[in-house]
């Protein structure tokens, strides 16, 4: 950004059916840099993954009237992170708030409060979300899975951080260097390092329409947190084996004793220890093979090297740029 120029922010939201939320999430945009950042020129990078409701007629036509809304139409659904960093790839700002959504739950009133750190000298701007407007359940789960991440991670991911972040240009020529077939995109922005910079806030209640995200979900985004930047849970699974290795070798004993020196059986000789034995060994076995299967199963992923994402349009950007995956493509 050249001295005097005025910085251009962009703004990353992804979205799926969101029909009822997205006019409502650019009109908040709009009114925060016009009323809070009026200093600023500013992006808003709609990602439709191929909604199945009125959400792509309702973009074209935001984008119709207003030139600073891009829309990024997917072919299909490639899932919230693929189409998230996609866009993250597309944006031209100097500053990038990597994901925006369009329910509004992070709540965009936080961006100026981003952007005065980022202009502070920040190069990364976290929301920490300090309270959530959700159940207890929800809440202690979330809690002990991001104490878990930031424990067993090989990089220092702080714990209530999102992709509800700002991060500055240089964070982005970076990110391209990624090639990554299912971005975890919080932990990728942690590994990077720069300075940082925390806005703490309070996480809302999703007012309009379901969450897409079900349990489903969530189980699959934290297992991919898990495995992309640490490699303990096969330690623990090892680990685990020499435990009950050892334990079984005390419980052979414990039979042995009992066997000799009591009167009484409750079966035949062996039959309880090879009824433990194989119900045991048959469920610890089934569950190192589905924690090596994750691995696995990713490594196949990346090796196969298919598209991030596959788009079907796009709406306001330059005829001339080309999608990032090409330009991504063609450097290497």
């Amino acid at each position: 950004m050249s001295v005097g120029q005025r910085p251009l922010i962009s703004v990353v939201t992804p979205c799926f059916n969101e029909a009822d939320n997205v006019e409502d999430c650019y009109l908040a945009v709009r009114r925060v840099f016009e009323q809070d950042l009026p200093d600023c020129d500013y992006e808003h990078i709609f990602c439709d993954n191929a909604s199945l409701d009125a959400t792509p007629l309702k973009l074209a036509a935001l984008a119709a009237r207003d030139r600073r809304v891009k829309v990024i139409l997917n072919a299909r659904n490639f899932g919230p992170f693929r189409s998230m960093f996609n866009g993250l790839l597309s944006t031209s700002g100097d500053a990038v708030v990597v994901m925006l959504p369009a329910d509004l739950q992070d709540p965009p009133e936080v961006i100026p409060r981003m952007v005065a750190e980022w202009r502070a000298g920040h190069e990364v701007v976290m929301g920490v979300r300090g309270s959530r407007e959700e159940g207890l359940l929800m809440r202690f789960a979330r809690r002990m899975y991001y104490r878990t991440v930031r424990r067993f991670a090989n990089i220092d991911i702080p714990e209530n951080v999102g992709e509800f972040t700002l991060v500055d240009r240089v964070v982005v020529q970076t990110l391209r260097k990624f090639d990554d077939h299912y971005p975890y995109i919080r932990g990728m922005i942690a590994s990077c390092g720069f300075r940082r910079a925390s806005v703490e806030y309070t996480w809302k209640a999703r007012k309009r329409g379901i969450s897409k995200n079900r349990l489903y979900h969530l189980i699959d985004q934290a297992l991919n947190g898990l495995i992309s930047f640490t490699n303990i849970p096969l330690r623990i699974c090892m680990g685990f084996g020499l435990l009950v290795s050892a334990g079984s070798l005390v419980f052979a004993l414990a039979s042995l004793v009992v066997n000799l020196f009591s009167s009484g059986r409750l079966a035949a000789p062996g039959i309880p220890t090879l009824i433990v034995a194989v119900f045991f060994f048959a469920g610890l076995q089934m569950f190192f093979f589905g924690v090596l299967g994750e691995y696995i199963a990713s490594i196949h992923s990346q090796v196969r090297r298919r598209p991030l994402v596959i788009e079907r349009a796009r709406i306001n950007f330059d005829d001339a740029e080309e999608p990032p995956v090409a330009r991504r493509d063609r450097a290497a």
